[in-house]
Order: C-alpha cells, then sequence, then structure tokens
C-alpha cells in the first residue's frame, strides 16, 4: 500500500496582521469590530485567515492595545495624540506632513500613507523613528481632499484605461472604465476626475472630464496649465450673455450722483501692451500752492452686482490669470476691456481717492468717493520715462500712441514731472521706515504670430513704474487706514515678519558671496535686506538671491485680521487699485462705499472666507503663471540645443546642480550621474558638488558653461550637459 503524501497547506500566513489590524481599528476608532468584519476588510474567507485574525485579536487585547467592548467586539485603545496637518509628497509615494503642532516636518513613509494625496488636509498620529531619533507619522484621516481632478497622458487598454498624471507629486496613476474615456485617443492629455478609490484597490477610479489635445502642442499644454490648478479657460455662456446686456452708458441721473471731476487733466501710464486700463491720475495746482492729485480706479462695482451670476462667476475666479500668451480675465471683455477700462478720450464712472498734498509730498487733505472722469491721455511707460529722463516740459509729437500729438498740452507733462519729484519723495519716505525694495528682473517673451518664442528680454522698474506704483500704493494705504482707524470690517492685504529660521538660512547662502545680513531688531533685518538687494544689483548672483530673498519672506494674502504689511513697513494697507483683475479690490470698493453712506460694520466671518478664497485663488494663478514661463522658456531652449551658454549654479543637492543661464534666466539641471570626469558628493555645508578624486568644486553662485541636453515640454523640465567651469575673460 502506497504511502499517502502529506498535503501541503494551501493557507498562507496573512503577512502583517498587527498592523494591519491595528489600522483597521485606528482609522475608524469609534466603530466597532469582528473577526468577520475584519476578515472582510482584508478580503479573505478561508477557516485559516478567520483563525488567524481571531488569535491575533486575542493577542492585542492581551498587550491592551486594543479592547473587548462587547463579546467578540473589538476597538482600539488610544492612547495617541492626534494632529492635523497638510500633505507634502515628495518622490516615490512617500512625503511629509506640514502641520502648525511641530516645529519640524513630520516624514511619512509611502506604506503610511493611506491614500492621502499632495495638498490634503489629513489627520495623523505621529511617533519617534528609532534610528534617528525623528518624528514619523502615520495619516489616519483623510479631512479634506486638495484636488479632485489632475491632468494626464491617457493610457487604453481594451476594456479600461489609465491615466498617468503629469508632476512628480502624485504617485499613482488613475484607473479609468472604458465606458468613461470621453472618446479620448490613445496618447491624448486629458483632464480626469477622481471619483472613488475603493478600499483594496491601488489605484484610485475616475472619468476623463475634458480631453485637452496631444501632448506638446501649444495649446494643449497651455490648458494643462489651467487645468492643473482648476483655473477656467472661458466664461460661461450664460455669463458673457449677462455681460453683455449690461447698460455701460453714462447717464445725467448717475453723474449726479457722483464729484464731477471730468475738467481736472487726468491721464493713465500703462504697459505699451496693456488692454485694460483699471487706474489714472488727475493733477491739480491749487490756489493756495497745494496739488490735488487723484487716483482714479475703475468703478467696476457699480456694473458687477451682488447676487448675480457674473459676480458669482468673478467672485469664484478671484483674480486674472497672467500666462505668457494670454490672459484669463476674471471679468468679460466687454467690462474689462471696455466699460471698465479707463481709455483716453472716453468719460467713464471711477472710484476715487483725493489728496492734497505740498511740496514735501506730505498729505494736507484727503477725499474717497465715487466720480466721474475723462482720460485726456494715455501713456505707455516708456513714454512717460522719456519725459522724466529728459526733464522735457513738453511731448515729442512721436512719443504719442493715440495718435494725437502732446504739443498742445505742455501740462501733462508739467504733471508727469511734479508727480514723479513727489513719488521719489513717498519712496524715500517709506524705504527710510523700514519698506524692502524688491526690483526683481521679470522674464518676458517675444512671441511670433504662433506663439512660439523668437526672444527673451528682461522687464525691469525705472521711474515711470516707480511713479505709478507710488500713487497706487498711497491709495491702497490711506483707504485701509480710513477705515481701519473706524474699527470696522475690511479686507486688508497683510504681509507678516519673515521667520528667523528662513532668515538664518539666507544668510548661510547669500554668505558665500562675501553679504552680511543684520538680526539685530526688525528696522535693521530691513536695512540689511535693503542693502543686499542693493549690492547684488548687475551682478551674476542678482537673481539667485533675489529670488531667496522673496522666498525668506512670508506670503502676502488677504484678510479681515489686520496684522500690517512688514515688506512695505505700512501699518495699514488694502488693495483698491485693480478692481478690474482682483476680486478683493472689488469687495474693498463695495465696504468703503458701505461706510462712506454711513453703514454699520459687516460679518467679520464672512468676509474672511472670502479673503482666504482670495488668496488660495491668487496662489493657484501664480502657480499658473510660473508654469507657463517656464513651459515658453523651455520651447525657447528646444530652438537652441547646439549652443553653449554661461549660466550660474543657482542650485545644489545630491543628485545634481541646478543652473540657471545668465542671458536668458532659464534653469536646468545637471545630472550627477552625467557628470563622468569623477566621482561627485554633495557637500552640504559647502552648497556644493566636489570630485573624490580631483577635489574640484561646483559651488551654489559658480559661473559654468553648459549645453542642452534635453528639453521636456510636458514635464516641463530642461536638462543641461556641463561643459565646465567658465574662465572669466
Amino acid at each position: 500500500m502506497t504511502k499517502k503524501k502529506k498535503r501541503k497547506s494551501s493557507h498562507n500566513k496573512i503577512s502583517n496582521l498587527t498592523n494591519t489590524i491595528l489600522s483597521i481599528l485606528k482609522k475608524d476608532r469609534n466603530q466597532t469590530f469582528n473577526y468577520k468584519q475584519i476578515a472582510a476588510k482584508l478580503g479573505v474567507n478561508d477557516a485559516s485567515s478567520r483563525n488567524q485574525i481571531i488569535k491575533k485579536l486575542q493577542q492585542l487585547k492581551a498587550k491592551q492595545e486594543i479592547e473587548e467592548v462587547d463579546r467578540g467586539k473589538f476597538k482600539a485603545i488610544i492612547n495617541t495624540e492626534y494632529h492635523i496637518g497638510i500633505v507634502d509628497m515628495a518622490s516615490r509615494g512617500s512625503g511629509y506632513i506640514i502641520s502648525d503642532d511641530f516645529d519640524e516636518d513630520i516624514y511619512i513613509a509611502s506604506n503610511n500613507m493611506n491614500k492621502a494625496l499632495h495638498g490634503d488636509e489629513v489627520e495623523f498620529y505621529a511617533y519617534k523613528r528609532r534610528k534617528r531619533g525623528k518624528i514619523e507619522g502615520e495619516i489616519t484621516n483623510i479631512i479634506k481632499r486638495a484636488k479632485s481632478e489632475y491632468v494626464g497622458v491617457i493610457q487604453i487598454h481594451k476594456s479600461y484605461a489609465f491615466v498617468v498624471p503629469d508632476g512628480n507629486k502624485m504617485y499613482t496613476d488613475i484607473f479609468v472604465p472604458i465606458n468613461k474615456i470621453n472618446k479620448a485617443e490613445e496618447g491624448d492629455k486629458v483632464l480626469v476626475s477622481l471619483e472613488d478609490w475603493p478600499e483594496k484597490a491601488d489605484s484610485p477610479y475616475g472619468k476623463v472630464l475634458k480631453v485637452l489635445g496631444k501632448p506638446g502642442e501649444h495649446n494643449t499644454e497651455i490648458h494643462a496649465i489651467l487645468a492643473e490648478y482648476g483655473l477656467p479657460m472661458e466664461f460661461p455662456h450664460e455669463v458673457e450673455e449677462f455681460a453683455n446686456k449690461i447698460d455701460t452708458s453714462i447717464t445725467k441721473e448717475e453723474i449726479a450722483k457722483r464729484r464731477d471731476m471730468r475738467q481736472d487733466l487726468t491721464f493713465t501710464i500703462d504697459p505699451k501692451d496693456a488692454k485694460d486700463f483699471d487706474d489714472a491720475l488727475s493733477f491739480k495746482v491749487l490756489d493756495n500752492g497745494l496739488y490735488e492729485i487723484g487716483i482714479h480706479i475703475a468703478d467696476v462695482s457699480h456694473y458687477l452686482q451682488e447676487g448675480t451670476i457674473l459676480d458669482d462667476e468673478a467672485y469664484e475666479r478671484a483674480t486674472s490669470v497672467y500666462l505668457v500668451d494670454r490672459v484669463v480675465p476674471m471679468l468679460p471683455e466687454i467690462l474689462s476691456n471696455g466699460a471698465c477700462s479707463l481709455r483716453p478720450h472716453e468719460e467713464k464712472y471711477t472710484f476715487s481717492a483725493v489728496f492734497k498734498m505740498n511740496d514735501k509730498a506730505e498729505i494736507k487733505d484727503q477725499w474717497f468717493g465715487r466720480t466721474v472722469t475723462y482720460s485726456d491721455a494715455r501713456f505707455a511707460y516708456e513714454e512717460a520715462q522719456a519725459i522724466i529722463e529728459t526733464k522735457a516740459n513738453q511731448i515729442p509729437a512721436e512719443v504719442s500712441l493715440t495718435g494725437k500729438p502732446y504739443l498742445a498740452n505742455q501740462a501733462v507733462a508739467d504733471a508727469v514731472l511734479k508727480l514723479d519729484e513727489l513719488a521719489k519723495i513717498m519712496r524715500r519716505k517709506r524705504m527710510s521706515t523700514g519698506a524692502i525694495s524688491f526690483d526683481k528682473v521679470e522674464v518676458k517673451f517675444n512671441l511670433d504670430e504662433e506663439a512660439n518664442p523668437i526672444g527673451v528680454y528682461f522687464k525691469t522698474s525705472k521711474d515711470a513704474n516707480k511713479l505709478i506704483e507710488e500713487f497706487m500704493l498711497l491709495a491702497n494705504k490711506k483707504v485701509g487706514e480710513f477705515v481701519g482707524k473706524q474699527k470696522k470690517t475690511f479686507v486688508y492685504r497683510v504681509h507678516d515678519e519673515p521667520d528667523d529660521s528662513k532668515l538664518a538660512a539666507l544668510q548661510n547662502v547669500v554668505g558665500r558671496f562675501g553679504y552680511k545680513l543684520n538680526f539685530k531688531d526688525r528696522k535693521s533685518v530691513s536695512a540689511s535686506l535693503n542693502n543686499l538687494l542693493k549690492d547684488v544689483n548687475g551682478k551674476k548672483e542678482q537673481n539667485l538671491v533675489d529670488t531667496l530673498t522673496i522666498r525668506t519672506m512670508s506670503k502676502a494674502e488677504y484678510s479681515t485680521h489686520n496684522i500690517g504689511h512688514y515688506g512695505l513697513a505700512f501699518d495699514y494697507y488694502s488693495h483698491f487699485t485693480s478692481p478690474i483683475r482682483r476680486y478683493p479690490d472689488v469687495m474693498a470698493h463695495r465696504l468703503l462705499q458701505h461706510y462712506l453712506d454711513g453703514g454699520k460694520s459687516v460679518s467679520e466671518e464672512a468676509y474672511e472666507d472670502k479673503c482666504n478664497h482670495s488668496s488660495n485663488m491668487e496662489n493657484l494663478a501664480t502657480k499658473a503663471e510660473r508654469d507657463s514661463i517656464k513651459y515658453m522658456q523651455i520651447r525657447f531652449m528646444e530652438d537652441h540645443k547646439n549652443e553653449e551658454f554661461v549660466g550660474v549654479i543657482s542650485g545644489v543637492t545630491d543628485w545634481g546642480i541646478y543652473v540657471e543661464i545668465i542671458s536668458n534666466k532659464c534653469e536646468g539641471m545637471v545630472s550627477v550621474r552625467d557628470m563622468k570626469d569623477d566621482h561627485y558628493e554633495f557637500n552640504e555645508d559647502h552648497y556644493a558638488l566636489i570630485g573624490k578624486n580631483s577635489k574640484t568644486m561646483y559651488q551654489l553662485g559658480d559661473e559654468v558653461v553648459v549645453k542642452v541636453k534635453n528639453t521636456d515640454l510636458v514635464k516641463k523640465h530642461l536638462d543641461f550637459t556641463l561643459i565646465g567651469k567658465h574662465e572669466a575673460s
């Protein structure tokens, strides 16, 4: 008789069962679970698995990690304090949580993410890591998703598809059933929304909302940038229709309700390619020798009535978005470029701040209210700058953009010169009280008719820009002060003091270039930051130092809680001067008029919510604008692949160096893997990669020569090949 072979058990041991059971119980810590419910969660139903679960439950109960609240029903014993924070994803699925409860960011391993995504607000508990004593955590609950829509490229299979999201912050692709691909074709760039994330699924489930086009095509990538941040591409038809029906005529009845300033000399100074003009200046010399200067702002709130679909749309957008090749406006064109634009030789409804000022730029009187104005002339910044630089008291005919020479009106030139004089006095006063002078170079592109970049130029701020800036700052400051001193709810633009640790980090970097900061008190910090920005002006490290200094600053934001504006050194500051492109300015206009009419203070809570929304939308718009610049820089560099460029090392990491080209500010990366002449190691103390054998050092701020290795329009990534150090001639 043959001996029966011993049957091999088909039952496998459930791996990591302790942590899995604890995770299930802690996630729903107010619920009780029996072994059957846990087995169902694990997707097992065989006898061996059930026995393993029952045994493990008894062991955890004995260790007092869980409790049996009813026969066979278990609940986690919570002896951990839970915290709230925001997820900041790193690569490969791990990440960090930024929480007000901790001075340092909390590391979250990929297996403790529990389906949280970048930017999500989450609940977590923290514990000390045994090896390095650092704080680690586990996410226990997702409180609020940061976003539900993602941009990516679709890969279509027979009965399903996957969308691979753009960017490196999303660690999983998105599963899309074949009936939800919305006519997308293989390789299309699409916008997909998350619908569900089943417990046992590795990927969330979604559906395609919109096909954006083929990756790498110009319009596809620009639309993808907007979609990535949830920003609109066009106005809904019903909103356009509503706007087009608004009565935009200037009527005698409405003029009678306003201060009539149509006879005062008034003009606009804007970029030469501007299409909407939301601010104008008027100038008059009074009999007593004082100057009456009006800062006139488009009265958007006259047309934008609360409770309408137009106002709802403007509030949701909260800001215009300025991409490299287009503007996505907050308001439809009939208002932004038409009724609300202070175009030359047209009467307009305006909201004004009018000041009487002496030769020392001291304010002797102020008035706020609704006006009607007439713009006599339109200047580009270059035209106003020409007057200031030549001290001309008449304007050459060829300078005019309106087609009408200004020779007959020397008063306009005289006004520009006097306003420039007063603006310079105001600026000096502002700087002496601790304001910080940020004149960061802006990268601009010359585009052909197909939006191809054919050149790069830098936009700098000259006297004409600063003239307008000072008077806009004055209006914003005085409006904020006028309401703030009444202790009534208002929309402020606030800016907190810089964090000490960020200042110390800045000193570490700028110290490499021989600069020193003084942290003794608030005024000395401001003074030394100004000196730093002045000292680096025109030097190779200017853009790097400017960028790092701006990053050191707290973010300016909107709030009803006034803490002042650190960067401007103002105790009160609001946004009043750009209601065509910023919703907070519209709110400021409405509130100011309400208080001028004797109204009571409005709900602080309601307006704080509106401020938070406006700050969030501004932040998204800024990210989209940066992405569009990066995209255009990469397109520009595609046509310069065989050229050598001199650049400055703008960042050093253990995986490579970042280099910013001096001539066009395009930044790319040299991978340490491609530096074949030696084995380079990252030295954190020196912000450098140092060759193991040659001791060659590539340090932050060094000038190097690079060539383009690879351009990736989809990932907005630029790779360089390092030629070597740049030897200054």
